[in-house]
């Protein structure tokens, strides 16, 4: 087992939301709470999740692969995830990217030297009208970013040591 005790009670809590046998209703709640604990689902931590879960390895790696909230590989203490789509793009979404790759010194998908930020453009969030919108650590919203603002915000999160 590669969580803690309190990470499994947890995806207990979730298994017991569906009726028995569904366990595989209960991966993606599985997989962000791995991730919440070890910052991202490794290949052991899926197929500890499909473990216990009694599922197969590879039905836990679609899902963990298919939704951009899932990290496969090791990323920053801060993930800062960037809506593009249309309605962002057309709202200055395009220029806040620019603008974090360049204060970051780094693209989509990559992570500062430090291992503090990782970035990633994302998918739509649902709130078109307050764009530009971003995403903290896939939990915390932002809108109406403009570079004062992500001055702010990446001053406030540079001190953050969490997952």
């Amino acid at each position: 087992m590669l969580l803690s005790e309190h990470a499994y009670r947890k995806i207990d809590k979730e298994v017991a939301k569906y009726p028995a046998d569904y366990q595989q209703s209960a991966i993606m709640a599985a997989l962000a709470i791995a991730q919440d604990e070890k910052g991202w689902v490794s290949t052991e931590v899926i197929e500890d999740v499909a473990q216990y879960l009694a599922q197969p390895p590879i039905l836990v790696q679609e899902v963990a692969t298919f939704y951009n909230m899932f990290d496969v590989k090791p990323i920053g203490r801060v993930k800062l995830t960037v809506c593009t789509n249309l309605p962002c793009a057309l709202r200055d979404g395009e220029k806040t990217a620019d603008y974090l790759k360049q204060k970051l010194g780094i693209g989509f998908g990559q992570t500062t030297a430090d291992g503090q930020f990782s970035l990633v453009e994302g998918e739509c969030m649902g709130a078109c009208g307050d764009s530009p919108v971003l995403l903290v650590n896939n939990k915390h919203m932002c809108v109406r970013m403009d570079a004062s603002r992500i001055d702010e915000m990446l001053s406030d999160l540079s001190s953050f040591k969490g997952v």
